[in-house]
């Protein structure tokens, strides 16, 4: 087929999107799509090239296959090796471990598979792994093992009939992610199952061109293309700003991205404005090296993130950006060309060096993993410190029994969770992880009279959507019903309150408290403002600034401003509805440093086991100074 520089501007277009979306720009905040709009692109260019040779007679299994190999091990290789010593310098050795999982799984192209059986709530943050991005590599990958099979069989049934099973596999495919997005969210977002229809639009481009001799079907006027190219652009550019982490995705709103890459594919060419926008040199160029680019702005920003005890900074990450694209360029030129050239490298050199560099990675990954993380790096002092990364919850969050897990549903509260003592002052606690990792302290203090409902990224408020956690609207509504029931004398409510989306859980707040007084009139209602939070771990932080479990230690955090600002809002809201307000940040924090270890038992542990989820000891602090202010409202 003929090269078309409009669809390399326009994975000019997703690698940018992709890449200052993980730089966390926050007006990219559905940038995450550029990998839809990769998904159309590959499936249209390969299905185009499988049907072409089908047609000419000329297609071998393992010709495309090498041509696979040939495009995407080289760099994605060289890339994974750059990371290794990188790795090894800077992660601690339970990053470390889930790294070196990771590589294994890349090796063998299922690392979205890996990373899905990682995706659990208190899993390690998504962007401080340096190879969460070839997810989407493994997705291709998978399809083109199967694609290449199906349409060899498919073929002799005639176009009608290969396009028509392709269909009714969309449409299972597409039916699927709708279902799963408000079910199994993370299972819905890393595998194929649930992907393979975005590859498929561009699949029916391609045949729908092939069978009108590339004219395709779509011969409208010049003014109609150009309208409908326009169209295209205006539908990612909506979806890159528009969408956020709440947008549950891939669904129904993935039609938005892929659809307007299907228009700019089929109406964006050089006759187009939009077509020579995108084929400019500019944009055409950035395309070209967006394979290579996209490999290294991951480990980049990853890296960064890992290595700063702040998060890094806007200019930062823009020059890391720009250092992706200077990178990508150098693969690119020494890596990538020289391997697709037929002239240099034969099929079974490729083979071979695939082979042998897969088993390799794979070992080392595996070793890594078993031998986690090579702990032994690190001094005994240190060894403690990285042993509350593995902290158990089970036990102190009362984990699956009154703080629900993310497919876990309001039936599977335990009755132990409302079982206090006749007649004693009841203090109902209600909210996500960051109130159950507060609930052991205030059982100590306040024994026998602590009722605990709480589930994992759920605020405690009515009626608000939650789409990576279905089961919140449900689990808030029987946790209203408690409270009718109970009549608690006091109702706490806390959250990561900043994690939310700030408008809709603020105005669902303050109907949340009305219904409180509503059902239970007595019930004084206490809303407790956000924890100190750490970057990328409190544990992280106590060994880059060299402490140890030895005595007490206040800690500077940034984030301590954005959290005060928060709190002030939550307090207009508490105010404005007549319920208390709490500060922990006024109880563990001062003059900008905030309590980083507590005792506990004649031993010091760090407050919190990650970014911000409190320990025994933690939890324990807070309680004792917060539980009179909370009794006395």
């Amino acid at each position: 087929m003929n090269y078309r520089s409009e669809i390399d501007g326009l994975r000019a277009i997703a690698v940018v999107s992709v890449i200052f979306f993980h730089a966390g720009f926050k007006s990219f905040s559905g940038g995450f799509v550029g990998v839809d709009v990769f998904f159309v692109i590959s499936g249209y260019l390969i299905t185009s090239i499988l049907i072409s040779e089908k047609e000419a007679r000329t297609f071998s299994l393992l010709s495309f296959y090498e041509r696979r190999a040939k495009r995407i091990l080289p760099a994605l290789f060289f890339v994974l090796l750059a990371c290794l010593p990188v790795a090894w310098l800077w992660m601690d050795p339970s990053d470390l471990k889930w790294f070196s999982a990771s590589l294994s799984s890349v090796s063998v192209f299922a690392s979205n598979i890996e990373f899905w059986r990682e995706s659990g709530y208190f899993a390690t943050d998504a962007e401080l792994k340096p190879l969460l991005h070839t997810w989407s590599l493994a997705i291709e990958e998978q399809y083109y093992v199967l694609f290449p099979v199906f349409i060899i069989i498919c073929w002799q049934f005639g176009t009608r009939w290969l396009t028509g099973l392709l269909v009714a596999v969309a449409i299972s495919s597409l039916t699927a992610a709708e279902l799963a997005s408000l079910n199994h969210p993370a299972a819905n977002f890393y595998l194929l199952p649930t992907r393979g229809w975005e590859l498929l639009v561009g699949a029916f481009i391609a045949l729908s061109h092939n069978a009108k001799n590339e004219a395709g079907i779509f011969a409208f006027s010049p003014s109609a293309r150009e309208l409908a190219s326009i169209l295209g652009i205006a539908f990612i550019a909506y979806a890159v700003f528009e969408f956020d982490e709440n947008t549950p995705f891939p669904s129904f709103y993935a039609l938005i991205p892929t659809l307007g890459t299907a228009l700019l594919i089929i109406f964006a060419t050089q006759e187009t404005f939009s077509g020579r926008l995108l084929g400019s040199k500019a944009l055409a160029g950035i395309g070209l090296i967006s394979y290579s680019t996209y490999l290294w702005h991951q480990p980049l920003f990853a890296f960064a993130r890992l290595r700063s005890v702040e998060n890094p900074s806007s200019w930062l990450f823009m020059l890391l950006a720009v250092s992706a694209v200077v990178l990508g360029y150098f693969t690119w030129r020494y890596i990538e060309r020289p391997f697709r050239d037929k002239s240099r490298i034969s099929r079974r050199t490729i083979f071979a060096s695939a082979v042998l560099m897969s088993a390799a990675i794979f070992g080392i990954g595996m070793l890594g993993f078993l031998e986690d993380g090579f702990v032994g790096r690190l001094s005994s002092d240190d060894r403690k410190i990285l042993a509350y990364e593995q902290y158990k919850l089970r036990p102190i969050y009362r984990e699956g029994q009154c703080f629900l897990e993310p497919e876990q549903s309001w039936v599977d509260f335990s009755p132990i969770c409302s079982s206090i003592s006749a007649g004693s002052r009841s203090v109902l606690l209600w909210g996500d992880s960051h109130a159950a990792s507060f609930s052991s302290g205030l059982r100590v203090v306040l024994p026998d009279a602590v009722i605990q409902y709480t589930a994992s990224a759920c605020a405690p408020v009515i009626n608000m959507s939650f789409p990576l956690r279905p089961n919140c609207k449900d689990i808030n509504a029987f946790v209203l019903s408690e409270v009718k029931r109970i009549k608690p004398t006091i109702v706490v409510l806390l959250a990561n309150w900043n994690s939310y989306d700030q408008s809709k859980m603020l105005a669902q707040l303050s109907k949340t408290i009305a219904e409180i007084r509503a059902v239970s009139t007595a019930s004084k209602i206490v809303i407790v403002g956000s924890l100190p939070e750490w970057h990328p771990s409190l544990p992280q932080v106590l060994l880059a600034k060299g402490l140890h479990l030895n005595s007490t230690a206040y800690i500077y955090t940034p984030m301590l401003a954005d959290l005060y600002a928060g709190d002030a809002k939550l307090e207009a809201v508490a105010s404005s509805g007549g319920a208390s307000f709490v500060s922990a940040l006024d109880a563990l924090c001062a003059r900008g440093n905030c309590l980083a270890t507590a005792q506990l038992n004649s031993k010091v542990e760090p407050i919190a086991w990650d970014y911000g989820h409190l320990t025994e000891a933690g939890s324990l602090r807070l309680a004792k100074q917060l539980s009179p202010q909370i009794i006395s409202q």
